[in-house]
């Protein structure tokens, strides 16, 4: 009985619309749950519940499903619901000065921090610049200074008498003051002196020492009274800066009475002011003071959470050591590098410090030093803020500083493929300790009412979140199919939800051009069209070289050997499926099977296998009673790139079943499955795209109604065909049949039965295997009577030399 094609419904699972309980994605809310990934989203919500240490979470999956968005919404959503972590701020350490102060506040607190800071600085400036100003200050200073003068012009006056009664005299000089002798009211001249006996000059020498020691006590005596008075003047300007700023201290001391990391840091600030209140003073008679905006009182907000609504959620896209750890800016000043505290850079791990920070694996391993800083951080619970070549081990040809750690409290979630996950376990002694929670992302989800209602609100998500053109059911409909299609299974709905927003955009784009309000069915049938315009040119070259017969491939014959196989041609965003000629021979001889691309390199490991499984079918077939004395040569015609895998292993024995019967193959009828020792065909990938192939070049060349695809029962449910070629098998000018045997195949390939085993172990003589059985035996008997005839002729040889012998 003849092999029926499969009905038109069975080649596509169609989504209806009226199974939305919407007109359009307008009337659905929007929702950060995670889509089709339950075991996924509990292994997160595990993950991020826990607080031991090392609880981290590893997300593995492909690229492509949506898990960087979905994760950063589903964390959001959890995160909404906890506090916001605390504000840090750096401020100058007044003890070590290279080790910048760490302040934790609450959130919002620490630019109330540095606001008051800033305030109190500006109020320090003006109160401290008033009460120097004022006349009481004036006046005391006044009376030190004269003071100082009168105790100054008593010690020199005296200083003067003395040498006076002597006959000297003390006298200004380029070096000072010093001691002369006076002669007529005037210095003595050098020709006075030695004018004098030298009994005269000896005793002038010893009383000018005399009261050069005494000047010499005099103006120490005077540097004392001026030091004692400087002195005064600096208690003097210390008593009235405190009186001036103490209420401002007060003030904080008593706001930040139970921080005592700000209290100490007050303290200081507070000592600091007062021993260096000459700062706040004015230069000269100016208004501008000498404090600065660069000075250790201002406070850098190193990370500000007072807008942050919840745990932050930190998507790190370029995770090198500085993006992470954060840096420490240098500034060239007079060809001299250095720095400040203020020149203290948060990375995201400060950022994401009491929340969740989202790296993905492969763009943190390219960079190993950020990646050794992740993992310290993690096992010391801290930030340690330094320069990367610090960190590495090297040096800095400049000065740097060593700010305080801050204290880390955070989930981090890599995101990943299953085989950067395996590498890392293996071969990262730290990494199962500090990733102990395994998220494992589907491609795939099963296609239910559930998942569809959950696709529309995906939909509905996007159009919100971008504002974009809402769908409608149909639409809808279109993507639920869509979706299927991408997972390549009737009973499927594909997770890689990156394919489906650019299909949702792209409708959107098109439902926008052809003026329409809402995207409909046929915006999105639109797009998809678009889109395979965009991709195919590779694909229809190859059309064209089929249709000038560069390439031959014959749809309308019958051949005798020849099959079509099918394979798939990925050109990276789009696959497509091609017909390939396979051809086979077969000759007497004891060769076996011989396939040229594997005798040529040509052929991958799954092919090879797939050809020994075949040879395997063939002696489990043919060769129960007699040898298998055969040689065949099988190749895929006008290949010159290779070929794997074992999806044309059926193709393959076919060719090679009708070269041994000598029956023609319809060249209309392609075949892809691959087979076991069995004969039983097996299901493979990308069964649609091979069959929408096979239906181009057959509609391109003429469609005749006996016209199709060969294809594993197990198949069936992986159909996601397109409109027209459904359109084309409800006119039955084409036919997809499903198998589960190479018999089946036979049939349909030759019309000839393929013929069962008897009890005497033969097959019918008009089938195909009874035929290939008997031209196999013919083979046998003739390998044997070439053998005796060999033996034979040997046999006369050795008598021929005995005679001669």
């Amino acid at each position: 009985m003849a092999k029926k094609p499969l009905e038109p419904a069975q080649l596509r699972r169609s989504c209806d619309a009226v199974c939305f309980p919407f007109a359009s994605t307008v009337e659905l809310s929007a929702s950060d749950t995670i889509i089709g990934q339950p075991r996924g989203t509990r292994a997160i919500e595990f993950g991020i519940s826990i607080r031991s240490q090392g609880y981290n979470i590893y997300v593995l999956g492909e690229t492509g499903t949506g898990r960087i968005t979905s994760i950063r919404r589903f964390l959001r959503e959890k995160g909404s619901l906890a506090p916001a972590p605390s504000d840090w701020v750096y401020v100058h350490n007044f003890t070590v000065p290279h080790r910048p102060r760490a302040l934790r506040f609450p959130a919002g607190e620490g630019s109330v921090f540095k606001g008051r800071m800033e305030e109190l600085v500006a109020f320090l400036r003006d109160d401290i610049a008033s009460a120097f100003a004022a006349e009481a200050y004036e006046r005391e200073v006044d009376q030190l200074r004269q003071r100082m003068e009168v105790k100054q012009d008593l010690l020199l006056l005296d200083a003067r008498k003395k040498a006076e009664a002597l006959g000297f005299g003390i006298i200004a000089t380029a070096s000072g003051l010093s001691v002369a002798p006076i002669v007529a009211d005037s210095v003595m001249s050098q020709e006075q002196y030695e004018a004098l006996t030298l009994t005269e000059q000896e005793a002038l020498d010893s009383t000018q020492e005399a009261l050069e020691k005494d000047l010499d006590n005099t103006l120490s005596a005077m540097r004392r009274v001026q030091n004692e008075v400087r002195q005064a003047l600096k208690a003097l300007d210390r008593r009235v800066a405190e009186a001036a700023v103490l209420h401002h201290f007060e003030s904080l001391h008593a706001h930040y009475a139970s921080h005592e990391a700000v209290l100490l840091y007050l303290s200081e600030l507070h000592e600091d002011v007062l021993a260096n209140v000459q700062s706040f003073r004015p230069k000269n008679d100016e208004d501008d003071l000498q404090i600065d905006s660069g000075s250790r009182y201002v406070v850098n907000l190193f990370v500000d959470n007072g807008r942050t609504e919840g745990a932050p959620v930190i998507v790190e896209a370029n995770p090198t050591y500085n993006s992470l750890i954060g840096r420490i800016e240098y500034e060239a000043e007079g060809g001299i590098m250095t720095t400040h505290f203020t020149n203290l850079k948060p990375g995201s791990l400060h950022r994401a410090n009491g929340g969740y920070l989202v790296v993905e694996a492969q763009d943190l391993m390219a960079h190993p030093v950020a990646w050794e800083a992740l993992k310290r951080a993690i096992k010391g619970e801290e930030i340690v803020l330094q320069s990367e070549s610090t960190f590495d081990g090297g040096n800095i040809l400049a000065k740097t500083l060593d700010p305080e750690p801050i204290p880390l409290s955070i989930k981090i979630i890599m995101i990943g493929s299953a085989y950067m996950y395996h590498v890392l376990y293996e071969r990262e002694e730290d990494f199962n300790e500090l990733f102990k929670v395994k998220a494992d992302f589907d491609t795939e989800m099963p296609r239910d009412t559930e998942h569809e209602q959950q696709y529309a609100r995906f939909i509905a998500n996007l159009c919100w979140e971008e504002d974009l053109l809402h769908f409608d059911a149909k639409a809808v409909a279109r993507v639920v199919e869509f979706g299927s299609r991408l997972a390549g299974d009737q009973n499927k709905l594909s997770t890689r939800f990156g394919d489906v927003a650019d299909l949702v955009r792209e409708a959107g784009f098109w439902a926008g051009t052809n003026g329409h309000s809402l995207v409909t069915g046929v915006d999105v049938r639109s797009a998809l069209k678009e889109r395979i315009d965009r991709a195919n040119r590779v694909e229809k070259e190859i059309e064209e070289e089929i249709e000038r017969g560069v390439l031959m491939i014959n749809t309308s014959e019958s051949v005798i050997g020849q099959v079509n196989g099918l394979s798939i041609l990925d050109v990276g965003d789009y696959e497509f499926g091609i017909p390939s000629r396979i051809t086979a021979r077969t000759f007497m001889g004891e060769g076996g099977v011989i396939h040229i691309e594997r005798e040529t390199d040509m052929a991958g490991p799954l092919h090879n296998k797939g050809l020994l499984t075949m040879v395997g079918y063939l002696g489990g077939n043919y060769a129960q009673d007699h040898p298998l004395s055969m040689s065949a040569s099988l190749t895929f015609e006008q290949n010159y790139n290779g070929v794997e895998g074992d999806s044309a292993s059926s193709a393959e024995l076919c060719a090679l079943i009708s070269s041994l019967a000598n029956i023609p193959v319809n060249q209309g009828i392609a075949v892809t499955g691959s087979i076991n020792q069995r004969g039983e065909i097996q299901p493979i990938g990308g069964v649609t795209e091979k069959i929408e192939g096979f239906f181009n070049i057959c509609r391109m060349q003429g469609l005749t109604g006996s016209q199709g695809v060969i294809i594993p029962k197990g198949n069936v449910a992986n159909l996601m065909l397109n409109d027209d070629l459904i359109a084309a098998v409800q006119a039955g000018d084409f036919n997809i049949w499903a198998i589960e045997t190479v018999e089946e195949a036979l049939e349909i390939l030759t019309g000839i039965p393929a013929g069962k085993l008897n009890g005497d172990g033969d097959y019918p003589d008009d089938s195909v295997h009874g035929r290939v059985q008997a031209r196999l035996r013919r083979f046998a008997r003739h390998k044997k009577d070439h053998d005796d005839d060999e033996d034979d002729d040997e046999d006369d040889d050795d008598e021929d030399e005995r005679v001669t012998a």
